[in-house]
């Protein structure tokens, strides 16, 4: 069962990554000023979405080829919460990201406002990546104490 372990840890660095995104990145991002935060947050964010795309990509693989190979639905159930972060990333994060990219934001006070709301925006909804992989590692703890 290589390819369940394989499941499991990378659904675990993808929390630890996306745990360190929410409580600590992002929340000294937000003590920058406007301008300085999108400027940090953009090359973060790019960094990261490739980073955490292949393990999310790698253990919702894993877990689904475990699960349909042994028939145990809490392999599949891992598998499909870090799938889930594809779609999640592009209908709920992704819009916000091309809103955050547009602002110009040492431009006026009303700009700086924006930036702050959207920031704190796409920290919420990153945070749902952060519960999906959770879940993930859950399922597939429960998988691993059925072998």
């Amino acid at each position: 069962m290589l390819l369940g372990l394989i499941a499991l840890v990378t659904a675990a660095i993808f929390f630890g990554a996306a745990f360190y995104i929410n409580f600590a990145e992002h929340t000294s991002r937000m003590g920058l000023t406007p301008d300085s935060a999108v400027r940090q947050w953009a090359p973060a964010y790019n960094r990261g979405y490739m980073m955490q795309g292949g393990l999310a990509l790698i253990s919702g693989v894993a877990g689904l080829t475990v699960g349909w190979t042994t028939g145990n639905g809490n392999w599949l159930a891992g598998g499909l919460f870090m799938l889930a972060n594809g779609p999640w990333t592009t209908l709920a994060i992704m819009p916000v990201n091309r809103k955050l990219t547009a602002i110009d934001a040492g431009n006026s006070a009303q700009a700086e406002q924006e930036v702050k709301g959207l920031l704190c925006r796409w920290c919420e909804r990153h945070t749902v990546r952060t519960c999906l992989a959770a879940m993930a590692i859950t399922a597939y703890i429960f998988a691993i104490t059925a072998w």
